[in-house]
């Protein structure tokens, strides 16, 4: 057992910085919540939105969020992204389901480490997807 957490010790310095592993044992990534969209229907308005965050990180409205959209929505209903929140509205005038799949780019603040001379990044990961879809009847 000693030799493992050796090799673990060595292995922190030299393929990695303590803090990269530290950060990443404590998972600090962007997430997409799970999320039922409500169901709509033909001629109503519909909107429903969701939040986005950096999991275990609790000043992520310091991030910027970038949204991206690939799938279908009815024809009338558009998706808008503001910061963290992605909002889907509009009056649908076809029914069915639509599928989708959202992803989510972050850039964390710049931080800088004046003892490294480098810039601190202290996410596991700056992306992450998600499928969902919406029935509209």
């Amino acid at each position: 057992m000693k030799s493992l957490k050796f090799f673990a010790l060595i292995c922190c310095f030299l393929l990695f910085s303590c803090e990269d592993i530290l950060e990443c044992i404590i998972n600090k990534r962007p997430e997409i919540p799970d999320k039922n969209f409500a169901i709509g229907s033909i001629g109503y308005f519909y909107s429903d939105y969701l939040i986005s965050e950096i999991k275990n990180e609790p000043v992520d409205e310091a991030y910027d969020y970038f949204y991206e959209f690939y799938g279908d929505l009815p024809e009338g209903v558009d998706f808008y992204a503001d910061h963290r929140t992605f909002t889907i509205e509009g009056t649908p005038q076809e029914s069915g389901v639509f599928e989708f799949t959202i992803y989510l780019y972050v850039d964390p603040p710049v931080s800088y480490d004046e003892e490294s001379e480098e810039y601190e990044d202290s996410l596991c990961s700056l992306s992450t997807s998600k499928d969902f879809s919406i029935t509209i009847y």
